[in-house]
């Protein structure tokens, strides 16, 4: 069986590409070293590969069920997640004082892309719960951090986000779900939420819902959402449970992958008695939320490419190993068949397969890398990251949500008509991954977040510092002739890129729905630009590895070479028509009237 992941790779990234000792050099994170970095990839690689990988196959074929009552799942997952807990994983990124390693960020969503590679099912219950930990960790006060984010961060309590309703799902201005006061300073909820991931389970002592809601007499739209902490279970103020709230599971929702996570139907205040807490101030709850979203569809972008990478690396063993047919120039019957690996169209594919997995994997750390910038950096480079972390988190959840599905699709095609049956296993991982251009945000959602938003804010500001980020790896390749060429392709594609947004900006202001008609491929055309960047940064540093670095690691740097190659010959060119026709404001969808279809 192919691994979980290939660990040069991982390593190459945190600490060729992306220097990530150098944070040791940071007051916060001076206890560690490099030496403690590769002792938690060690325990998280051991752990992914023993708890969480063994059971992926049965989690997806015995998916979690409900009598009506209580939720039941197969062991393997509870004791899975008690090993993650155990070993302190779910606070890893949090303060010594709190229980935690006090890793940095890029660290965390490192060791974690184990687990999701390995299984990414389970994997999503510490997931939901680390980034509800920490909302209520920013925003909530004392108390409630004593009640909720101590047990949180142990494993005793697990976390949702409950934003999602049948009427509105991703509308979020047109929720229903009322909060209204009691004398006590609580809320009674009302109201009904789908699509609740981990909304309800037997896997910890209680479950910590963060759920939207309005408060009756705020203000419209998305301006009167609130933010509020409802238990399953109510916890009294010395931390004890106490009766059961009123929140229901009405039924579980059974998907085409990612089985192992319930995916729920929850009631709130069916009986009038479902008791929540005020997170922050009141009507800014979409603010203190998308503090958890924007964390969730990086790792949204990092799940998908876990998947994509396991794919990757179960394609190319079975192409190592797979004899048929022959050279094109051999027609002699009685020659032994090669490895499906000599064929051009199989390397064609694992190339592919190679240039959208390791793109995307480093986009994510890079991303998890700036968030440590603005945890830690001066404060102006702390804002240049958030700056920048803002217009790339949309590419990061995007990108390798269509990218590494494709990933998985082209794992398929390399094992021929075996991929497509179950006894393999990358149609799971196709299965699996197709959730990912769905949740957190659809792709469309998140182009018309990119253009609409972030790419023209402050006036082009975020664009500008991309720009300026972009040159600079530019200015380093033009100084190696063998990569020259990369640098003025990509100063190409950055140029492409301003000027289809100078053609794009006054039609926003004039005529906004012309001009977004056609964000996703804004979206898709700058996520190409991005990755055409990352790809040369990678590259300069497989560079200067095979300059000096040991030679039995010579093979692992020309395949970045190589894939960086590929990425320009065949990926990058695409950018060109799909900025010709964003700047022709093509309005063939708008002009298509619906009973046409």
């Amino acid at each position: 069986m192919a691994g979980i992941i290939n660990r040069r790779d991982l390593e190459f990234q945190l600490f060729e590409v992306l220097d990530t000792e150098s944070l040791t050099s940071r007051p916060r994170y001076a206890e560690h070293s490099k030496e403690t970095f590769l002792a938690v990839l060690d325990t998280a690689e051991a752990m992914a590969t023993e708890k969480f990988a063994p059971h992926n196959r049965k989690a997806d074929e015995h998916e979690p069920t409900f009598d009506g009552s209580s939720v039941s799942m197969i062991p393997e997952v509870r004791e899975a997640l008690k090993a993650f807990c155990d070993a302190g994983f779910i606070a890893a990124a949090h303060d010594f004082e709190r229980g935690g390693m006090q890793l940095p960020v890029v660290m965390t969503q490192a060791s974690f892309s184990l687990f999701k590679s390995a299984n990414v099912g389970t994997a999503a219950y510490p997931f939901l719960t680390i980034g509800n930990a920490n909302v209520i960790h920013r925003f909530g006060n004392e108390a409630q951090h004593r009640k909720y984010l101590e047990p949180l961060l142990a494993g005793r309590f697990f976390g949702t986000m409950a934003l999602t309703e049948p009427q509105a799902g991703s509308s979020l201005s047109d929720i229903t779900t009322s909060a209204t006061p009691n004398p006590d300073g609580s809320y009674s909820l009302s109201g009904n939420k789908i699509f609740i991931s981990a909304g309800d389970h037997d896997l910890s002592e209680n479950i910590i819902h963060l759920v939207l809601a309005k408060i009756p007499g705020g203000p419209p739209g998305v301006k009167g959402i609130s933010l509020f902490i409802v238990p399953k279970f109510r916890v009294n103020d010395d931390g004890t449970l106490g009766q059961r709230n009123d929140v229901t599971l009405t039924g579980l929702i059974h998907k085409m992958g990612y089985r192992g996570t319930t995916s729920t139907m929850l009631a709130f205040g069916e009986n009038g008695q479902c008791i929540g807490e005020l997170v922050g101030e009141a009507h800014k709850g979409l603010s203190y939320m998308f503090h958890m979203m924007n964390e969730a569809r990086i790792g949204v972008g990092m799940g998908a490419v876990m998947l994509g990478y396991r794919g990757y690396l179960a394609s190319l063993d079975y192409a190592k190993e797979r004899p048929q047919g022959r050279a094109p120039t051999n027609k002699n019957p009685a020659e032994p068949q090669v490895p499906i690996i000599e064929h051009a169209d199989v390397r064609r594919m694992l190339l592919a397969q190679k240039a959208y997995v390791e793109g995307g994997y480093a986009l994510c750390l890079y991303c998890a890398r700036l968030v440590d910038e603005t945890r830690v950096g001066e404060a102006e480079a702390a804002a240049e990251a958030g700056l920048l972390l803002d217009l790339l988190t949309p590419i990061a959840k995007s990108w390798p949500s269509q990218w590494c599905l494709e990933a998985n699709s082209l794992a398929i095609q390399i094992h021929g008509g075996y991929g497509y049956t179950r006894e393999y296993p990358v149609e799971q991982f196709y299965r699996d991954n197709r959730l990912n251009p769905i949740h957190e945000g659809t792709h469309g959602i998140q182009a018309l977040d990119l253009l609409g938003r972030k790419a023209v804010m402050n006036e082009g500001a975020a664009m500008k510092l991309f720009a300026v980020e972009v040159q600079k790896t530019i200015a380093e390749a033009k100084a190696d002739p063998a990569l020259a060429g990369y640098a003025a392709e990509l100063g190409s594609a950055l140029g492409e890129v301003a000027t289809t947004l100078q053609t794009l900006a006054p039609v926003l202001a004039s005529n906004p729905t012309l001009a977004l008609a056609n964000a996703v491929l804004f979206l898709e055309a700058f996520g190409h630009t991005v990755l055409a960047w990352i790809w040369l940064r990678q590259t300069l540093a497989a560079q200067r590895g095979l300059q000096t670095g040991a030679a039995t690691d010579a093979d692992f740097y020309r395949g970045k070479l190589a894939a960086c190659r590929w990425f320009y010959r065949w990926e990058l060119p695409k950018t060109r028509q799909w900025h010709e026709l964003l700047r022709s404001l093509d309005d063939t969808t708008l002009t298509m009237p619906p009973e046409s279809f």
